[in-house]
């Protein structure tokens, strides 16, 4: 899967454009999915220094994007009327409606591939179970 992945506010603090602490498991989590063989691509507003400092910022925790701020790495800039929208299966950003979920949320939401409505539905359903002790889980009562 192409995934698509905000900076500021998503992986780090939003701080822009000085770069906010890392939000914790952003970058396991990411190197998580890329190792489940997912293509991660930057996808910021950051242009030129900013953006090669958000690149770097990465790299130094051993996060390499498959590419940033395009659809993949040999993608030219030459033609300026290409769109900056980018072909991506899944985004991953701090301005979805709803908000960005924590990263063991996210994870799980990739990895088994469920949408809101069947990892709320899922959620609500291990509460209620855990709720209900040991004999409960075990014979679904």
């Amino acid at each position: 899967m192409i995934i698509a992945v905000d900076f500021d506010g998503t992986i780090v603090e939003h701080k822009y454009p000085a770069i906010g602490k890392e939000i914790p498991f952003a970058i396991d989590t990411l190197k998580q999915l890329q190792q489940e063989r997912h293509y991660l691509i930057l996808w910021s507003v950051r242009e030129g220094r900013l953006l090669e400092e958000a690149v770097e910022f990465c790299r130094k925790r051993g996060l390499e994007f498959y590419a940033v701020n395009r659809n993949y790495a040999e993608e030219k800039e030459e033609n300026k009327h290409y769109s900056r929208k980018l072909k991506a299966d899944l985004f991953i950003d701090d301005r979805n409606l709803g908000g960005l979920p924590e990263w063991g949320v996210i994870y799980r939401m990739v990895h088994e591939r469920l949408g809101y409505e069947e990892m709320y539905k899922r959620t609500n359903q291990e509460e209620k179970d855990e709720k209900k002790g040991f004999w409960g889980r075990l014979f679904k009562t």
